[in-house]
This record gives structure tokens, C-alpha cells and sequence, in this order.
């Protein structure tokens, strides 16, 4: 649901499905920030220079999500920039086409993520610690209080399925794992890591609490605006200079 890596599963997919699904999406930044991480380690010992590997790198993490983050962060920047009612921004994020707010947020956020990719120590941990942090926006986004905007969709399938404690537990994991990938840089290191997910995750939560605000709740194209948002916040930091 989240890649282009094929998932064997038999049964009805239901909110219980879907609510199995949201808490264990932060492993699923493995997959994404994996791939990330090999291309620029790759392009490292093809003798390419950063940027370039970093450019290659984010052009990985589109490829293997077949850009599906990328298309809910653009619609719903139209869908907000558009100033229209909630009834009304949400038919324009449905639209297939892409608006100058689209446009603009992608571009931006692109150049963000390559550009931090870029100048981050240890690119290949900070594209996998970026990854996770990503979709650790996903349980949070799909907690108690956080209404579907339509009747259908993927936001009526994931609303309100999971309990913030286990929210809280993948958290929990992801910062663990976070500071074991710093744990060498020494406390600064750490401190780092965990500001990325925190960082993260806040942007994605101040994102989401204004789309709740404006189209009345969750859409797929809002989960996937606060994939990228996540990322792209956790990117920024561990990016900054020691």
C-alpha cells in the first residue's frame, strides 16, 4: 500500500487491516530510505558528488513509492491554496491535474530534501533515519479525534483506528533506533537524531491539525502530504551543522 514492493496478503482488508498497517509503517522507511541509502552509496563509489547522489537518492524514494506521497503533498497544497470551502478544496485535490500551489510545494520540497541529502553527515543514515520518521506520522495521523473527510477512501478506512498507545510505542522504537544510528557521533550525535524525529513528527502534527481545521478531517492525500512533510522536517536537521 505504501511502495511498490508487492505484499502477499489473503482476507478482507478491513480497519483492523488497516489499523495493523498505520502502526507498522514506520518499518516501512526502511524499504524507502533503504533505497535512498543505497544510491548514495552507490553514487559514492562511482566517484559522483554529493549533490548528485543526493538528487539520485530522492529520485529513488519517488520511484519505489511510484511518487504517492509526493501526489497527496501536491493536491493538498492546491486543495488548501485554493482558499475554497472544505466541500470544494477537496474536488480539487481529487482532480487529476496539478495546480501552481502543487507545483510550487513540489518543487520546494524536493529541492529541500536533496539539498539537506546533500550536506548531511552520513547521508545514507540521515535518508533511512528521514525515511522511518516519514511514516511514523501515519499512527498519529490516524488516532482517536482525527475524523475521515469523506464517506469513502483511504481516509475512511484508517480514521481513528489506532489507539494512541501503540502511536506512542512505534515512537517509542523510532527513537530508539534513531539514537542507535547517531550513537557513534557521541551525545551530539543523539541529541540530533532524536531532535529529527521530534522535529519531524511536529511538523507533521501541525500540518495535520490545520487540515483537520480546513477540509474537516483525513484524506489520503493529506497522509501522504504529512509522509513528505515528516521527512523533509527530520531532513532539515540532520542536515544543520553540529
Amino acid at each position: 500500500m505504501l511502495t511498490v514492493v508487492p505484499l502477499p496478503f489473503s482476507g478482507e482488508a478491513g480497519r483492523g487491516t488497516a489499523r495493523r498497517a498505520m502502526v507498522c509503517a514506520p518499518a516501512v522507511g526502511l524499504i524507502t530510505g533503504g533505497a535512498a541509502a543505497l544510491v548514495l552509496v552507490g553514487g559514492d563509489l562511482a566517484g559522483l558528488s554529493p549533490l548528485p547522489r543526493a538528487v539520485l537518492a530522492v529520485a529513488a524514494t519517488a520511484a519505489i513509492t511510484r511518487a504517492l506521497h509526493l501526489d497527496g503533498l501536491a493536491d493538498l497544497a492546491d486543495g488548501l491554496g485554493s482558499g475554497r470551502p472544505a466541500d470544494e478544496a477537496l474536488a480539487v485535490m481529487k482532480r487529476s491535474d496539478i495546480g501552481p500551489f502543487g507545483v510550487v510545494t513540489l518543487v520546494l520540497t524536493l529541492l529541500v530534501q536533496a539539498t539537506c541529502l546533500a550536506s548531511a553527515p552520513h547521508a545514507a543514515t540521515a535518508a533511512l533515519v528521514a525515511g522511518v520518521t516519514g511514516r511514523l506520522a501515519l499512527p498519529w495521523a490516524c488516532g482517536p479525534g482525527v475524523p475521515s473527510a469523506r464517506p469513502g477512501g483511504l481516509g475512511a478506512l484508517v480514521a481513528g483506528t489506532v489507539p494512541p498507545r501503540a502511536a506512542a510505542a512505534a515512537t517509542a522504537v523510532v527513537l530508539v533506533a534513531a539514537v542507535a544510528a547517531y550513537a557513534a557521533d557521541g551525545p551530539g550525535g543523539v541529541a540530533r537524531a532524536l531532535a529529527a524525529v521530534a522535529a519531524g513528527v511536529g511538523a507533521a502534527l501541525l500540518l495535520l491539525r490545520h487540515a483537520v481545521r480546513r477540509l474537516g478531517g483525513v484524506t489520503g492525500d493529506v497522509l501522504g502530504a504529512l509522509v513528505e512533510t515528516a521527512a523533509t522536517a527530520a531532513l532539515i536537521v540532520l542536515a544543520a551543522r553540529p
